[in-house]
């Protein structure tokens, strides 16, 4: 959708809220539940991009704030979950490199994700509680890495790389977007020179691999970050760029290569096989995370990424949540070709692997279309309870996987 079109027709059950919104500067915290103040008609698109309006927009900050300062619960133990993470303390110290490198010799990228988890928790610290020293640390890890990388290197793995660590260091600036010490402009140009040539590289030329050659997640990831390079840099080619994939794009990560296969009432209930679901339960739990990511980003900037094509997503997120509370889902053959060549490949059977596998992706998801739609998403909610309340970088493992999703979902999310 182009942000100065808004009008087209949606699918079945899309919500257009582009037009609805007509603050520029954030969603208005209203009250004390953080809803939105939005007009009734959809006759214009805004002018300008809405911030914060990322992860999360103003209503949400202003509810966990006041939730948080009221002692309520669960607000109140996502608070502590987070408070208690180490990279949640103000005297982390940023160790910026210019070179980082993910795959192959010499790999250093746990520096680079480490230190976005740092800034992105310490800036909801001061974002929700108002410290100014967690405000000083997040802004000094940003900085320094705003001002000293040039590069991300290594294997084809670099594009995972530049997806995920962008769109979660662009979150990070997001939420310090305003703050007296924060140099945003040398954020924005070190996103758009460093990580978008990197995420562009791979949408449109994918390695030089078969289109089909490389999961869902590595797609979604580099969507994710020009979305929010779009975002931050108040760039509407680059968010349409992302948008369009979502919709149309020629690899797995667009919504119906993401999600090949749908299920009509299983048990009362329709699920939508996800891409990587013969592969293993922990890749597929990520997918959730990096769509539901670029999803909930659309959503803050008045696109209903979530709703489109029948709720494909929703379809897929409750049959990943399914499988993964140990019931059965149905599964039909998945093919797809490898290599330059597209060399053919076959999954007959789900991948159990690393099933039930805990990643702080099920909050986001519940809450919006359990709490903002009222929706019967038993799987899903399911999900996010069993894991809550949910932690963020550091809370689970110490490997790359355990960094994947930023988290504190049940702080920012429940409604």
């Amino acid at each position: 959708m182009s942000r100065t079109s808004p009008h087209q027709h949606l699918p079945t059950g899309e919500l257009s809220r582009r037009g609805l919104l007509k603050t520029a500067g954030g969603l208005t915290a209203a009250v004390a539940l953080g809803t939105a103040s939005v007009a009734t008609t959809a006759d214009a698109a805004p002018a300008t991009f809405t911030h914060p309006g990322m992860l999360h927009n103003a209503g949400d900050i202003n509810r966990a704030k006041v939730r948080v300062a009221a002692g309520d619960d669960p607000w109140l133990s996502g608070w502590n979950r987070l408070t208690a993470n180490s990279r949640s303390q103000s005297t982390w110290t940023n160790r910026a490199t210019a070179t980082i490198i993910r795959g192959g010799t010499g790999q250093n990228y746990g520096l680079l994700y480490n230190d976005i988890a740092a800034a992105y928790q310490n800036a909801l610290r001061w974002r929700v509680a108002g410290t100014e020293a967690n405000a000083v640390c997040a802004a000094n890890i940003l900085n320094a890495w705003s001002r000293t990388l040039t590069t991300v290197t290594g294997n084809a793995d670099r594009f995972l790389a530049a997806g995920i660590y962008g769109w979660q260091f662009a979150n990070a600036c997001e939420l310090m977007r305003g703050y007296g010490g924060f140099d945003l402009a040398a954020a924005q140009e070190m996103m758009v020179r460093v990580f978008y040539p990197l995420n562009n590289q791979f949408l449109t030329g994918h390695n030089d691999a078969c289109i089909t050659n490389y999961w869902a997640n590595w797609d979604l990831c580099n969507m994710a970050s020009v979305m929010a390079i779009g975002i931050l840099t108040d760039n509407a080619a680059k968010y349409d760029q992302a948008v369009n994939y979502f919709k149309n794009g020629a690899g797995n990560g667009a919504i119906q290569k993401a999600v090949p296969f749908l299920y009509s009432n299983v048990e009362g209930y329709d699920l939508g096989q996800w891409q990587e679901s013969g592969r293993d339960q922990g890749h597929t739990v990520m997918g959730m995370g990096q769509m539901g990511a670029i999803c909930e980003m659309a959503w803050n900037q008045g696109d209903d990424l979530y709703s489109y094509d029948g709720r494909r997503f929703m379809k897929a997120a409750q049959y990943v949540a399914k499988y993964n509370l140990g019931n059965n889902v149905p599964y039909t053959t998945y093919n797809w070709g490898t290599g330059q060549n597209c060399a053919p490949q076959s999954q007959t059977v789900i991948g159990s692997g690393s099933r039930g596998q805990v990643r702080p992706v099920w909050a986001m998801l519940h809450y919006h279309y359990g709490r903002r739609l009222l929706l019967d998403d038993k799987y899903i909610s399911q999900m996010c309870f069993s894991v809550a309340p949910e932690g963020g970088g550091g809370d689970y493992g110490t490997d790359s996987g355990g960094f994947d999703q930023l988290g504190f979902g049940t702080l920012m999310y429940a409604k």
